[in-house]
């Protein structure tokens, strides 16, 4: 059987370690840093979202042009660019688009058309009419 020393270890006034006030003042400047960057970081993203609802919009404006070529007209809905409506003899042989987008804030795009124009927009974060900054509409037109 083998022997096993134990060892007895002394506690000394000078320990290492931090106490619980050291602790709290680390916590603090890390809530702190965190408090100053989370919503520089939280903008960042929305602004990056604004800037794909964009490119999201443009990809979608060049497939109504290609069903515009075809058809003469564009379509009543955006499904249109992705099944027939039937009202196109020149559609296809394939989708115009293989699914509809949303924008980048998960949220349907609105897609209105009369005679020879149409409306593409997204309603931006908020989801609503109107709005400033990040939760303002977002249109083809201000690219």
């Amino acid at each position: 059987m083998k022997n096993f020393k134990m060892f007895k270890t002394s506690q000394s006034p000078f320990q290492s370690g931090m106490t619980l006030m050291e602790i709290l003042i680390v916590i603090a400047i890390i809530g702190g840093l965190a408090g100053l960057l989370v919503p520089r970081v939280l903008a960042n993203q929305a602004r990056a979202n604004v800037k794909q609802t964009k490119l999201i919009l443009q990809t979608v404006a060049e497939a109504l042009g290609q069903y515009h070529s075809d058809c003469g007209k564009y379509p009543e809905s955006l499904e249109g660019l992705s099944k027939s409506d039937g009202s196109c003899s020149s559609w296809g042989p394939v989708a115009y688009m293989n699914k509809i987008p949303k924008d980048a804030f998960g949220k349907d795009l609105i897609y209105s058309v009369e005679g020879s124009e149409y409306t593409l927009k997204s309603l931006g974060k908020d989801g609503k009419e109107g709005g400033t900054g990040v939760d303002a509409d977002i249109t083809l037109e201000e690219q």
